[in-house]
């Protein structure tokens, strides 16, 4: 292991100076609302607050799976919030969302608007109001829930833990990576296994399971998060590999992944996202700018 200076914790942890790299602005040890700034509305029942991180990728996915499936009431508009600009504690977020946390949905179909954070609660929130992507089957239900709950609990390890320590830390330290590393592949080998027999998360039955899951593991065997990939030898995970490239391959999915996103290719963005035609504009864009 390299030689690093030992750490006496205080007595009294304090908080006095910024840490973390590019996203230290963002971490301090309290909640609540550091400006007054109200949220936008738009014109349709659901109202979105995200931006296309894993977390938000699966809520803008799964509208897009509802409104495939003819679920029109599942229209949204999706406003972008942009975190290392710090506007998830703005007042109007905190008040969809005390927890600061991207995504955050308002429902203004209900006769009191309802809130819902918490991207594995958002799911099955809207899997049940439009009685879709979730199982009826009690024994089926459960599996899917298992496996959204799964996801919810484990991801942390791999975003928190082994992405923050090999990708953003300002200073690379061989113990916490390796801790992470390692917990990282053995979830990869609980979902390569698992989907030795299964097509989907649930058997043949796409849900709200995969949903969850792809944004972060699909992402991560694909190297489109934490550019990781060859560190953690993904190509031997056969089985996840399969299942990354057929959810992949959705419209639905090609759609939800653009919605709120503001890098990589031009015609992979759609900051903000207020009518299916959005869609449509973007891609005119790039035959534009192709001409």
């Amino acid at each position: 292991m390299t030689d690093i200076l030992p750490y006496t914790p205080p007595k009294v942890w304090a908080w006095n100076t910024e840490s973390g790299g590019d996203w230290a602005k963002i971490n301090r040890p309290v909640a609540g609302p550091t400006h007054d700034k109200e949220l936008p509305v738009g014109r349709h029942p659901l109202q979105l607050y995200s931006l296309a991180t894993p977390n938000g990728v699966k809520v803008a996915v799964m509208l897009e799976e509802l409104l495939a499936l003819g679920h029109e009431g599942a229209e949204y508009d999706a406003h972008l919030i942009r975190i290392k600009d710090a506007e998830q504690f703005g007042s109007g977020f905190v008040g969809v969302n005390p927890n600061s946390k991207i995504p955050a949905l308002m429902d203004h179909s209900t006769e009191t608007p309802t809130r819902v954070f918490e991207s594995g609660a958002i799911l099955l929130y809207l899997a049940e109001k439009f009685g879709a992507l979730l199982p009826s089957d009690p024994a089926r239900r459960a599996e899917c829930l298992s496996w959204l709950f799964w996801q919810m609990g484990s991801a942390p390890y791999l975003g928190g833990g082994f992405g923050h320590f090999y990708k953003y830390a300002p200073e690379k330290f061989e113990y916490p990576i390796d801790r992470f590393a390692m917990e990282v592949k053995r979830q990869l080998d609980v979902l390569d296994r698992h989907l030795a027999t299964s097509r989907y998360m649930c058997g043949d039955e796409y849900t709200i399971a995969d949903i969850a899951i792809w944004p972060w593991y699909g992402a991560l065997v694909s190297n489109t998060v934490y550019a990781a990939a060859e560190f953690l030898s993904a190509h031997e995970y056969e089985n996840l590999n399969r299942w990354t490239k057929l959810i992949a391959g959705r419209e639905t999915v090609r759609r939800g992944r653009m919605v709120n996103r503001t890098w990589g290719p031009l015609e992979e963005q759609l900051h903000e996202r207020h009518d299916a035609s959005d869609f449509q504009l973007r891609t005119q864009d790039k035959v534009e700018l192709a001409a």
